[in-house]
């Protein structure tokens, strides 16, 4: 935010701010905030899996697009294969006494609830009418959603078991990358993208997550990439393989109709000879 005033952009007005912050609330808080809670007691594997239902979630809830997303079979069809690769992925990796305990089945709510909240925190993110940046108003998302947070975090006593020196530099460049590449790169990026693509097509990035956690957990921690996995991620590469296709298809069949549009406009006001008809000469 102090960037954006630099900049000399200007705070949006109080109604704004107030969308502004309750998609970020929806989004950073409700979306990540309780997926960081949840996966104390959830296995990766799962989390990941229920994360992957987002673009899904986009489909049912993004009733505004529903015409759009309903009588395009390709959109649907690639969703659905993506998200058949994000569960061969992490197959095995569910403990099989799931449902046995309390807290696992509470974070399991949790975390459908976590889902769901982002989802919604992006459409009213996409829809609501805010005045601002894309930069200034990620500043704002931000900022009231880690005021949120730092009360909850306050609320749950989790400050007892914070101790400075304890802090490696490891941890500490983990933090600086999260909130470069994390907050500054990938999330405006989202929000960006949220304002010009279709709710859908931006959400299978819950797709491509898995799949470079897969790369860079062989890459950078020589973890055994077996047959199901590489299955799995060309099956999530296909899926959005067919996603993007249908986007493709649909700007060249747009663009097609407005060359022939263009081409009978032209001859409605040219004569046989090229020369153009004047209107009152027609009449």
């Amino acid at each position: 935010m102090v960037y954006a005033l630099l900049k000399g952009e200007q705070i949006p007005d109080s109604k704004s701010v107030w969308k502004i912050s309750l998609a970020g609330i929806l989004m950073l808080t409700v979306g990540n905030a309780f997926l960081a809670w949840v996966e104390q007691y959830l296995p990766s594997g799962l989390a990941a899996i229920l994360v992957a239902t987002v673009p899904l979630w986009f489909v049912l809830l993004d009733k505004k697009q529903w015409k759009y997303y309903f009588s395009n079979k390709q959109i649907i069809i690639g969703l659905i294969v993506g998200f058949a690769g994000v569960i061969l992925l992490f197959t095995g990796k569910s403990s099989a006494d799931l449902f046995n305990s309390k807290m696992k089945i509470i974070s399991l709510l949790v975390l459908t609830v976590c889902t769901i909240g982002w989802t919604i925190g992006s459409l009213y993110s996409k829809y609501q009418q805010t005045n601002g940046s894309t930069l200034m108003k990620v500043s704002i998302q931000m900022l009231a959603a880690g005021i949120v947070n730092f009360i909850g975090g306050f609320a749950l006593n989790e400050q007892q078991n914070f101790i400075l020196k304890t802090i490696s530099w490891q941890s500490v460049g983990a933090l600086a990358y999260l909130i470069v590449m994390g907050s500054l790169v990938a999330y405006m990026a989202y929000v960006w993208l949220l304002s010009i693509r279709p709710a859908s097509l931006v959400g299978t990035y819950a797709y491509v997550n898995p799949v470079v956690a897969v790369f860079l957990g062989w890459l950078i921690a020589n973890e055994h990439v077996n047959t199901q996995k590489i299955i799995g991620l060309l099956i999530v590469i296909a899926g959005l393989v067919v996603v993007n296709m249908s986007k493709e298809k649909k700007v060249a069949v747009i663009s097609a109709s407005s060359h022939k549009l263009s081409k009978v406009e032209n001859v409605q006001e040219c004569d046989p000879s090229g020369l153009r008809i004047n209107s009152r000469e027609a009449s």
